[in-house]
């Protein structure tokens, strides 16, 4: 099958969004993103993004397809696991130390950063409101990094999110204590969970 049908019908199957990196592991090469560009099939989003005129933009994947080492954490973490009604005004995301994010925070993004070796821990993924996938922190990790920043938090914000996961059939308070013990957090959340159950 020639290249150019071959990357269509990959264009088409992800809902008119298309990475670089998407046709090269499909065996496509790279310049057959430009013929299609230059048609006007397909508009450069920006570097490494591909998108048909006729496509949702979706921003959280296309920030992750922008930084791959991006995980989306905190309230953005919360509000994508229904554990709270407040539509992010700002993505919040975490990225290793050492990872340079001013590009990020100019994005207007919130940024937080972890040691390397917590950087992958406690990794989910999801789908966007477009069926995109997206790699973000499981429920447990997001009260544990909530619980990381209580001083910077909302109180109610907190309060809400630990009587929603509480209420919740499918929690894991096992899991959840031990991750508060590797992110040295046990004490406070030890006492939602002895106080709301």
């Amino acid at each position: 099958m020639p290249y150019k049908i071959q990357l269509l019908k990959l264009i088409n199957k992800q809902g008119g969004l298309i990475l670089t990196r998407d046709a090269e592991a499909a065996g496509i090469p790279r310049y057959y993103l430009t013929i299609l560009a230059r048609e006007g099939v397909i508009e450069r989003v920006t570097h490494g993004i591909y998108m048909t005129p006729d496509a949702f933009e979706d921003d959280l994947y296309m920030l992750q397809a922008r930084s791959p080492q991006l995980i989306f954490s905190h309230e953005t973490a919360l509000y994508l696991h229904d554990l709270s009604d407040r539509d992010p005004i700002t993505y919040s995301v975490t990225v290793p130390v050492g990872y340079h994010s001013q590009l990020l925070t100019d994005n207007g993004l919130q940024v937080y950063t972890v040691k390397k070796e917590w950087h992958e821990f406690g990794v989910t993924e999801a789908a966007t409101i477009h069926g995109r996938p997206i790699r973000l922190y499981d429920v447990e990790r997001t009260l544990c990094d909530l619980f990381r920043q209580r001083n910077k938090v909302d109180a109610d914000l907190l309060n809400d999110s630990m009587k929603r996961y509480l209420a919740r059939k499918e929690k894991n308070i096992p899991q959840l204590l031990r991750y508060a013990e590797q992110f040295r957090v046990s004490s406070p959340i030890r006492k939602y969970v002895e106080i709301l159950l």
